[in-house]
């Protein structure tokens, strides 16, 4: 069931921000919690995310680790099933190629193949997206490859807000949950609470109540949909924005609806078109309200290549307000 969250008078901070202090509640709220990557400790990250950490909860439970994704996802998968609580750093997406034998045969299948015997309460956080020219290997949206893993909770938080309370919710879940952060809205800024909250896994957000077009996206791409949403108010097309947060449940309750009563949807995100889950999204919406339908479902997304190093290159490949406002004319006819 859907949200549409009241921050009231909470201070601003930066979405990086956020998360440093949902990973804070967390070591304070569970003993048994740690975090290990590469450069998480001294450095506090390449990006800046466990900054003051290592001070103050010391190098047993703030752990730089080897250069090796499989031996960090290894040791997070060894000491969950051992009785411990990791936060495992894997400083890029693309880099779970590296470890795709653990996070895809171990991390999401050891608590079935156990029979439950063994819980994985392994919280996964990484960097996904582009637009800061760090080119094809270090600027994927790979989403799609996770959320087809069962076993597995995947989550995308848009907002400073819901980045702090996803993370607490994932790392209060007796499951594997990948959160996948994005690294161009690092610095954005948002209300979140002082106090430590949660936002329930699989819930979506009603980020803009609408009445005849309904736009479903995630990540960086709700912003550049509420820009979008502007526009094209501009030729009466009422857009609802919904924000699923979580992919891994996925919450379809709330974009039927939506869809039902706009009559009219489209799909955004920043991964390749092809392929992704994007797609997921509109089967779901054609299968379960084909009926209410007045439109073939629409969708944006990145072309299928490689994400260029070239700044300007980089900028053309990346969906954007202008490309979903471009595709809402095409489908409307206005």
């Amino acid at each position: 069931m859907a949200s549409q969250e009241k921050t009231g008078d909470a201070r601003e901070i930066p979405y990086i921000a956020a998360i440093t202090e949902g990973v804070r509640s967390v070591m304070l709220e569970q003993e048994n919690a740690f975090i290990a990557g590469e450069d998480v400790a001294v450095v506090g990250s390449v990006f800046g995310i466990y900054r003051g950490l290592l001070e103050e909860f010391g190098a047993d439970r703030v752990v730089d680790t080897p250069i090796s994704e499989e031996g960090i996802m290894g040791l997070g998968v060894g000491a969950a099933a051992t009785g411990l609580r990791p936060i495992i750093d894997i400083m890029f997406m693309d880099f779970l190629a590296e470890c795709m034998d653990e996070v895809a045969n171990q991390l999401a299948k050891m608590r079935f193949m156990f029979g439950g015997n063994a819980t994985l309460p392994v919280t996964v956080i990484t960097m996904g997206g582009a637009g800061i020219s760090m080119a094809a290997q270090h600027s994927q949206s790979l989403e799609a490859w996770l959320c087809h893993l069962p076993g597995l909770k995947v989550v995308m938080p848009s907002t400073p807000y819901d980045a702090k309370g996803l993370l607490i919710a994932a790392c209060r879940d007796d499951n594997p949950v990948i959160c996948i952060f994005n690294k161009l809205s690092l610095r954005i800024s948002g209300p979140v609470p002082e106090e430590v909250y949660e936002i329930p896994l699989g819930q979506a957000n009603i980020v803009r109540p609408g009445e005849n077009f309904t736009i479903v996206a995630y990540g960086r791409m709700v912003h550049e949909a509420i820009e979008a949403a502007d526009e094209l108010a501009k030729l009466d097309v009422d857009c609802e924005i919904v924000d699923p947060r979580t992919l891994q449940p996925f919450d379809t309750e709330t974009v039927i609806e939506s869809v039902k009563k706009t009559h009219r949807a489209m799909v955004v995100h920043e991964a390749v078109r092809f392929g992704g889950f994007g797609g997921e999204i509109a089967a779901q919406i054609q299968e379960l309200a084909f009926d209410y339908l007045d439109a073939p479902v629409a969708r944006v997304g990145a072309p299928f290549c490689p994400v260029p190093f070239s700044p300007a290159l980089e900028k053309e490949y990346m969906p954007n307000a202008a490309k979903i406002v471009a595709e809402a004319r095409e489908l409307l006819g206005v």
